[in-house]
């Protein structure tokens, strides 16, 4: 114990160079904080059981974290045994960031939501970052990125398992646009284990075989470039939805196989909860309003992504639509209008309404068009109503 206060001595001299009022100022350094704990251990009273010492936080660290705009309080949250390290990069960051063209209050942003990011060295951040830059164009996409989602650059550690990811998404067929995606709405997907991104693969190509597919490697890629998520969801969650599809459906093998390598794919990660209690109020309701088994069955082969419209929701819109004069076959035959919100088809149900517009005459294609397409119609029914 003797050495302890010479080297508090040292580590104060530290601080006192590498603390300044501007951390663009820093000189890049790997472990920028230090401190040890005050106390080395403590022992219960009345008791011979010693119990480890819980690091206080490091004060030279949150010093630096404030002059950087850091919200401590945040962090602090989100990740609170990050401000307890005694080494940490946090002027190494973000001199690193600045460098690829990141602001200040970014760099704070960053910092805030996912302190991790300061226990990265900059040897580190070099190599992940040329990583990320064989798929994306400039640095400022990346940058972009980290300031929308800084988890998705800085989760994991392991720059080789990343590379070890990409080649293997390469060489199933995906391209740098894929990847691109991937990366800004999936990055997890390559936070992954290499082997257990290869289970779900190999699970989608053996479920294209049960069902007498043909190409199981295309079918693989097929659903993975609908839905984006699907390499971070279980093969038993994905696997459950298939079947429950099937029974409630009563699909066929063929039918199965066209709506999982369709826009079925879009539906499988949602949580088998989830996917079955929107199925069953779905049916409830349709069945409320006359429809039959048949009905519902063209209704989710023809719009999956029904199915992610909770019960209440879905029943508004459907209200909604009925009082507006629209038929429940017009709904079945151009599904895509309840991806409107209910405030969305009212208003656009009011102003057509307003200007007479005859539903079972002239269909419902324009309430499935996009606003700009929408706007341009009224002004031509206004200008000419007899149309």
């Amino acid at each position: 114990m003797a050495g302890v206060p010479g080297v508090r001595a040292l580590l104060t001299v530290q601080r006192s160079v590498t603390l300044q009022h501007s951390f663009f100022g820093f000189t890049p350094i790997h472990f920028a904080s230090a401190c040890f704990p005050r106390r080395l251990y403590s022992t219960s009273t009345g008791s011979t059981e010693t119990k480890p010492p819980v690091n206080p936080e490091n004060e030279s660290l949150l010093e630096n974290l404030n002059l950087m705009g850091v919200d401590v309080r945040m962090a602090r949250q989100r990740q609170p045994g990050v401000l307890r390290k005694t080494f940490t990069n946090e002027n190494g960051l973000a001199q690193f960031l600045q460098g690829k063209g990141a602001g200040r209050k970014v760099i704070a942003s960053i910092i805030s939501r996912y302190p991790r990011a300061i226990t990265r060295s900059i040897e580190h951040l070099e190599q992940r970052w040329q990583l990320w830059r064989n798929i994306f164009q400039t640095d400022a996409e990346i940058v972009s990125i980290l300031d929308r989602s800084p988890e998705s650059f800085f989760r994991s550690s392991d720059n080789d398992n990343l590379e070890k990811n990409i080649d293997y998404l390469v060489s199933l067929g995906l391209n740098a646009k894929d990847l691109h995606r991937l990366l800004t709405t999936a990055p997890r997907t390559f936070s992954n284990s290499l082997e257990l991104n290869k289970q779900m693969v190999e699970f989608l190509e053996d479920i294209c075989t049960e069902l007498g597919g043909s190409n199981p490697e295309q079918f693989a890629k097929m659903v993975m470039t609908r839905n984006l998520y699907i390499l971070i969801r279980s093969t038993k969650r994905v696997k459950t939805n298939i079947d429950n599809l099937k029974a409630s459906l009563k699909l066929s093998d063929s039918e199965l196989l066209a709506l999982l390598q369709g826009h079925g794919a879009e539906i499988l990660d949602l949580s088998n909860e989830y996917l079955k209690k929107n199925f069953n109020s779905l049916e409830q309701k349709m069945t409320a309003l006359g429809c039959r088994k048949a009905d519902v069955k063209k209704l989710i082969i023809n719009y999956p992504m029904i199915l992610y419209i909770g019960p209440d929701t879905l029943s508004s819109k459907l209200d909604c639509l009925l009082k507006g004069g629209i038929t429940m076959k017009q709904i079945l035959e151009k599904p895509k209008v309840l991806d409107y919100s209910t405030q969305n088809i009212t208003g656009r149900l009011e102003e057509l309404r307003r200007l007479g517009y005859d539903f079972q005459k002239n269909g419902i294609n324009i309430l499935d068009s996009s606003r700009k397409r929408f706007a341009a119609k009224i002004e031509k029914l206004s200008a000419s109503p007899e149309e």
